[in-house]
């Protein structure tokens, strides 16, 4: 999509280590007049899906979740990073590594909140080796959802993370996908 390319251009900070920084609008500062554009895609990719609910994991998709929820008109899930005191009664947990903090956690949501009448669109801000996604599959797997796709705003497809995630037949609709990227040649989208 041009439109969220075009925004990685102007406010996108390409680091050292394959870091790619887009807080100043997409998930530490959000834009959410921008952000509210780029659901309104993510509504067209999926509207006719029978959505009745979006999942994402805590916490940068959070926000990003609740303004694409808006146009579907359903609630927002999000598994926590660890089971809180104030989480009653069952969960369904999956262990998710992250690469950018370089720690494990586990996914936790109560089982109240998921389960088999569910057709699921996940969200995520990033897909890059796909741990968050995989998680998040791994959920709704354990409570019998039905998972209608995922939707992207940043896929770095050269990390194969969104070939797997297809591979196990979830549909994927990334906004940007980035090819290459570096400090030196900058950022190469497909």
């Amino acid at each position: 999509m041009k439109l969220m390319e075009e925004r990685i251009r102007k406010d996108g900070i390409i680091e050292d280590g394959d870091v790619l920084k887009v807080g100043m609008f997409l998930n530490q500062q959000i834009d959410v007049c921008f952000i509210s554009e780029l659901a309104k895609e993510f509504y067209r990719l999926y509207k006719d899906a029978g959505i009745n609910k979006i999942l994402t994991i805590e916490a940068s998709g959070i926000g990003l979740a609740c303004i694409c929820a808006i146009p579907f008109d359903v609630p927002v899930v999000f598994a926590k990073k660890s089971k809180s005191n104030n989480m009653t009664g069952e969960v369904y947990s999956s262990n998710v590594h992250s690469f950018t903090h370089g720690t494990d956690h586990a996914a936790v949501i109560p089982k109240a909140m998921l389960g088999p009448n569910d057709r699921v669109l996940l969200i995520d801000d990033f897909l890059a080796r796909g741990q968050a996604l995989h998680g998040l599959i791994d959920l709704c797997e354990q409570a019998g959802a039905t998972i209608v796709g995922a939707g992207v705003f940043v896929e770095k497809t050269y990390q194969k993370g969104g070939e797997e995630i297809r591979a196990r037949g979830v549909r994927v609709e990334s906004l940007a996908k980035i090819k290459s990227m570096s400090v030196e040649e900058g950022i190469v989208f497909i």
